[in-house]
């Protein structure tokens, strides 16, 4: 009986000894992500800190409507951009909403997964949604912009408004796709078994049942989406948009946008114009917040708990 309770203190030590060592381990491992995780906040809340004071001297009403000029910094505006910037969003949501959603719905709910090219559609398709911006402006420029085809009547060699929403909307339609995806499939199949089991065809069961249960997920997607589209500035650049434009922006004509305006202004030697990028940060990243807003309080009030 000695030997025994020997033994077994003996396993009851060693099974201690090592779960100190996890303990030790995760303990370890968690301060290193705590620590991470301070050192961004730091870095950030420095960026933060540095925009608002450098920016907010030039906010007014003058400088969200006014006009940008290189030889008056006193009375620069950021109008024609802003306008710009607005016009991209409603353009870009206009062309990845249906396009993301139509391609989401054929995938989840069509598309038979064991054939080859509806694998390679899948593949492609997460593939693309990690692709660089610059490669989507580049493919805009050569497509698009200078494309053999007239393309929606854009005009070959001609950047315009059209051309820069539809470059970003190729940008982020992948992400619509996958986030969409992830809605649809996030309904139960019940839904759809009790709704074909009540006669319904499958097309009036996504409509009827399938897509409102997943409107919320996918409004968040396509909100998310158009938050990334709005700050990315190597796409619009490529195709054309210009930094200091006087007159607002239409769609078949030049444009701007606030990214471009910014990457503008801060290669500027003027110190004048360090503001001006700030202040013009400080606009985009309200508009940003505004969206983010809109899309958790859309999260939260359409929500439904299956």
């Amino acid at each position: 009986m000695s030997a025994i309770a020997a033994e077994k203190k003996l396993a009851r030590r060693t099974v201690e000894r090592g779960s100190n060592g996890e303990r030790t381990k995760d303990l370890l491992f968690r301060s290193a992500l705590l620590l991470c995780l301070l050192v961004a906040v730091a870095f950030l809340g420095a960026l933060a800190v540095t925009t608002l004071s450098d920016g907010v001297g030039r906010l007014s009403g003058e400088f969200l409507t006014g006009e940008p000029s290189r030889l008056r910094t006193d009375s620069f505006g950021i109008r024609p951009a802003l306008i710009g910037t607005l016009y991209l969003m409603v353009l870009v949501a206009a062309f990845i909403v249906p396009v993301g959603v139509a391609s989401a719905i054929y995938l989840e709910e069509y598309a038979d997964g064991t054939k080859w090219w509806n694998r390679a559609i899948e593949t492609n398709i997460q593939n693309l949604a990690s692709v660089p911006s610059v490669v989507y402006g580049i493919l805009g420029l050569a497509f698009i912009v200078r494309g053999p085809v007239d393309i929606f009547g854009l005009g070959v060699g001609q950047p315009t408004l059209l051309a820069g929403a539809l470059t970003l909307g190729l940008l982020v339609l992948p992400v619509v796709i996958i986030v969409s995806r992830e809605a649809i499939r996030a309904v139960p199949p019940s839904i759809r078994e009790g709704s074909l089991a009540l006669g319904a065809t499958q097309w009036q069961t996504i409509w009827k049942q399938t897509l409102p249960g997943a409107l919320p997920g996918i409004a968040t997607g396509v909100i998310l989406a158009l938050s990334r589209a709005i700050g990315e500035t190597a796409p619009l650049i490529l195709v054309g948009a210009v930094a200091n434009l006087r007159f607002n922006p239409e769609i078949d004509g030049p444009f701007s946008a606030l990214p471009a305006l910014i990457l503008s202004a801060v290669g500027e030697p003027k110190p004048e114009f360090q503001s001006i990028a700030a202040a013009a940060i400080i606009v985009l990243l309200v508009i940003l917040l505004l969206m983010n807003s809109v899309a958790i309080l859309l999260r939260n009030r359409y929500e439904t708990k299956w």
